[in-house]
């Protein structure tokens, strides 16, 4: 028996719910379909989204011969023998290949594509979870337009659940499915916008309900409970995923949203990566609250250290602690705008010898190369000041440092005005 999720496979493109962006009347893949000239397309978004589903409604409209093969299992050999088959009869409008989990194949494997892909005897339709900017090779994403498939709503999940209870009333179990719109809601909601995920744990409920003397088979919160156990996150340690949680994290904090901090933290936490967590929180303390709270730097540091001390799910406390303090200080990116701003000069501008005055007296001879001569001990005049150049002669007007314009820079500001007047 074919699984549930294969049975209700849509057959066109409108009957695909969600990414109404793509596939809704007169958006983009439809006009494509509709013309009848497929190009070569990369398909990116999380898992249980539509990509198969979407690709093979296109193979089925086209005229090509039709392939279709998983990257995971899939050989260099695999595609030789489509290859071989190009000049053959079956073949003589071209061929369309389906290539799933493209990410999966080396640079060789997807430069056995290239030519054919190039003269127009391969159609390419490939799938990935993966961001393909960083894992497919880019002579393909050259040859390729990339479309991106958006996590499935809440009620487009609800909609194919209910679609698919009617097809596994009518084909699979020839019964009655009671299942109460609060159930559907909450599958749909701890699938977490993998369809194929949620129609899993309905056909699980259904097989695994017995059904009652009237022969109707109730699907209760309980069993969907059971079917489901915990809610699936779309989180990879070493994917996509995982620097668009750490970057929204980072981004919440710089923007002064504790409740959005929290948010992301969660997930963070969720997928057990205190790691990332640590060291995220680490740099944002210098790099976005800085020189506007510099103690900042010194209790994340506690926070983190303890939490790697005490691991989850204690830690998860600690965390939050550094999380919170970060989101609510007061902002500043002047040490970042600084250290920047000095790289650059390096990089582009002659920086030329250090003053002599400056450079290292401490040893035998120094003087007679002129080390130190003349250098001015700040510690010896008013105010531990005395102006005199410390920055080489082509950069020695420029200025790296703005103080912000919070409490504790502008009293720098302020400080440096009085010691240099």
């Amino acid at each position: 028996m074919k699984p549930l999720a294969d049975c209700i496979r849509p057959v066109g493109l409108l009957d695909v719910v969600g990414q109404e962006h793509l596939v809704g009347k007169g958006k983009i893949l439809n006009r494509i379909l509709s013309s009848g000239q497929i190009p070569n397309m990369i398909f990116y978004g999380p898992p249980g989204t539509g990509k198969t589903t979407v690709a093979n409604i296109i193979a089925q409209k086209t005229n090509k011969r039709f392939y279709k093969l998983n990257a995971t299992t899939a050989s260099v050999k695999d595609i030789k023998d489509i290859i071989d088959e190009l000049n053959t009869i079956m073949s003589m409008n071209g061929v369309l290949l389906y290539l799933d989990e493209i990410q999966n194949f080396n640079k060789k494997q997807q430069q056995s594509l290239l030519e054919f892909m190039e003269n127009g005897t391969i159609t390419l339709i490939a799938s990935t979870t993966e961001n393909p900017y960083f894992y497919v090779y880019n002579a393909i994403l050259s040859r390729a337009t990339v479309f991106e498939f958006k996590l499935l709503h809440k009620n487009d999940i609800v909609k194919a659940l209910r679609r698919a209870i009617a097809i596994a009333e009518d084909t699979m179990v020839k019964a009655p499915v009671i299942c109460e719109d609060s159930t559907l809601e909450y599958i749909a909601e701890v699938s977490n916008g993998d369809l194929r995920k949620a129609i899993n744990a309905v056909e699980v409920a259904i097989f695994s309900t017995i059904a009652d003397e009237e022969g109707k088979i109730h699907i209760t919160q309980e069993t969907a409970f059971d079917c489901t156990q915990k809610k699936i996150l779309n989180y990879d340690k070493s994917g996509d995923s995982h620097y668009d949680v750490l970057s929204a994290f980072q981004k919440s904090i710089r923007g002064s949203d504790p409740d959005a901090t929290m948010h992301y933290l969660a997930r963070l936490i969720k997928a057990g990566d205190i790691q990332s967590i640590c060291r995220r929180l680490l740099v944002i303390a210098s790099e976005d609250v800085g020189m506007a709270y510099p103690s900042a730097i010194s209790i994340v540091k506690s926070c983190t250290d303890a939490a790697l001390q005490v691991g989850l799910p204690e830690a998860r406390i600690n965390l939050a602690q550094a999380a919170l303090v970060l989101a609510t200080a007061p902002k500043s990116n002047s040490a970042i705008c600084a250290i920047e701003s000095a790289l650059n000069d390096i990089e582009r501008r002659e920086i030329g010898d250090i003053p002599s005055y400056l450079k290292d007296a401490h040893y035998s001879g120094a003087k007679n190369l002129g080390r130190g001569i003349g250098y001015k001990y700040p510690h010896d005049y008013k105010n531990h000041y005395v102006k005199q150049q410390y920055l080489p002669d082509s950069l020695k007007d420029s200025v790296y440092y703005v103080p912000g314009k919070n409490k504790f820079e502008q009293s720098i500001e302020q400080y440096f005005k009085v010691i240099k007047e």
